[in-house]
């Protein structure tokens, strides 16, 4: 038994989720992908998998064997393009995630660009406001937006943004503009949050501080677009992070308050795996994106277009 091969069949059938849909990732006879993991199970004289008639799940040890063969593959991958040269020339399937606002305003044309320019190249783009765990969702690296708590991570600082409290010119007309974060007791608010409605917003106060403000939601969402719609419509006051409010706010369809009491900007980062040899594939990325991110953010809170390479060059 190939035991190399069987731990990629089986990475490969755990990261698609099914026998079936591995073996067509892998371009295999399901009967060959179920040959070789019994081979690999016997082997091992260990359970890795708990059948159904639709969905695999992982035994415990199954969990314990995935981390480490992935390992397994990474290094080997690593030895295998030393030896070839290969991280001269970017090639294969680059797999990357990001905030949804976010990816689609700033990350997808970068990556449409970067696609033009090498055509060995394949991306899969995942858009997603959760942090992902690159391993297991088979990524080589993401977009981060906030403080960076793993260390297990290398972290390439494009820039910074802020959050922003707004709403539309006819709402503060009708029930008037806060002045400080104690006026939004007489407001109402829209929720950006995918969990529960959120009761009160924490403001830094300019002497030092912060300032815990109670608010009314009266609209709960699970997407930042879904926040700024309604606010522009004039439901009540949004808080976001200004990226996702650019758009409106440079439209004159929302407008933005309390600026006084915004927090610190917080940072935008390239992150990926620690102590692997770096692909070529993803250095090639890193040095296309993140000069172009630099630039368009200069580590201030956002204002103007959304990101274009070719309204930056």
């Amino acid at each position: 038994m190939d035991r190399l091969e069987a731990t990629r069949i089986f990475v490969a059938v755990a990261d698609a989720g099914s026998l079936s849909a591995g073996a067509r990732r892998l371009g295999l006879p399901l009967a060959t992908v179920s040959r070789k993991l019994a081979a690999l199970e016997s082997h091992l004289d260990a359970r890795l998998l708990a059948r159904t008639t639709r969905r695999i799940a992982l035994t415990e040890a199954g969990r314990r064997y995935l981390d480490a063969g992935r390992r397994v593959l990474l290094d080997m991958e690593e030895a295998e393009r030393a030896v070839a040269g290969a991280h001269g020339v970017p090639r294969g399937r680059l797999g990357m995630s990001a905030p949804i606002v976010f990816g689609r305003l700033h990350v997808l044309p970068l990556v449409t660009d970067f696609l033009a320019e090498h055509p060995a190249v394949d991306v899969r783009l995942m858009l997603t406001d959760r942090v992902v765990d690159l391993l297991d969702e088979g990524l080589d690296m993401a977009v981060r937006i906030g403080d960076l708590p793993d260390a297990a991570m290398v972290a390439v600082r494009v820039g910074a943004v802020g959050r922003v409290v707004c709403g539309s010119p006819g709402y503060l007309a009708a029930r008037g503009t806060p002045a400080g974060p104690d006026d939004l007791v007489g407001h109402d608010c829209i929720a950006f949050s995918s969990a529960q409605a959120v009761e009160t917003w924490i403001f830094p106060r300019p002497g030092g501080g912060d300032a815990a403000a109670p608010v009314r939601t009266r609209l709960l969402v699970s997407t930042a677009e879904a926040a700024i719609d309604a606010a522009a419509a004039g439901l009540g006051l949004t808080r976001v992070l200004s990226y996702q409010a650019e758009a409106a706010l440079e439209s004159g369809r929302l407008c933005r308050v309390l600026r006084d009491y915004e927090p610190p900007p917080v940072p935008v980062s390239l992150v990926y795996p620690e102590g692997r040899l770096l692909p070529a594939k993803v250095r090639a990325f890193i040095d296309h994106a993140v000069p172009r991110l630099r630039r368009r953010f200069s580590g201030q809170p956002l204002s103007g277009q959304p990101f274009s390479d070719r309204a930056s060059g």
